[in-house]
């Protein structure tokens, strides 16, 4: 059972006076919705989506709770999912997290290379797969157990696909 899955934001217009102020393009728009309407159609909703402060972050945040069927999913700001945050700090936090409430479904969304390192931290793989941009890992993981990376997924992919 997938429990995490975990985001890289959609594509971003090139650098700004910051990096966090960085907003979606219109092709980002359109990778984010693509995917939200995957997860929508291939997992049960999330109770959680939980994402980085930076703008492109939440704008792809938002597109994804939009299609979300369960009105109590809740978005939440993790100042941890910077680029460059600290993946073991992530995972302490959602630990907690699961110690409270074990069936949560969380939807993390974040950047590279952190949701690389996402990965590799909550499946113990020891491998840091590239994403593409708004691509997906689905996970299962359990708090001091192995977690197991189950699929991964991103927009490119799916236009191989017929429709």
């Amino acid at each position: 059972m997938v429990n995490l899955v975990i985001m890289r934001h959609g594509e971003a217009e090139a650098l700004q006076s910051t990096d966090a102020e960085r907003q979606l393009t219109v092709k980002g728009i359109t990778e984010a919705n693509q995917m939200a309407g995957w997860l929508q159609l291939h997992f049960p909703a999330f109770d959680r989506i939980i994402c980085s402060p930076y703008t492109r972050a939440c704008q792809t945040a938002q597109l994804v709770l939009q299609k979300q069927a369960a009105k109590g999913c809740e978005l939440e700001l993790l100042s941890d999912l910077v680029p460059d945050g600290d993946p073991q700090q992530v995972q302490l936090y959602l630990d907690a997290l699961w110690a409270a409430q074990p069936e949560l479904r969380i939807l993390l969304v974040s950047h590279m290379p952190l949701v690389s390192f996402l990965v590799q931290t909550f499946s113990y793989s020891g491998q840091a797969p590239i994403f593409a941009t708004a691509g997906v890992a689905c996970l299962h993981y359990e708090p001091e157990k192995t977690g197991q990376l189950l699929e991964t997924a991103s927009p490119f992919e799916l236009n191989l696909l017929p429709v």
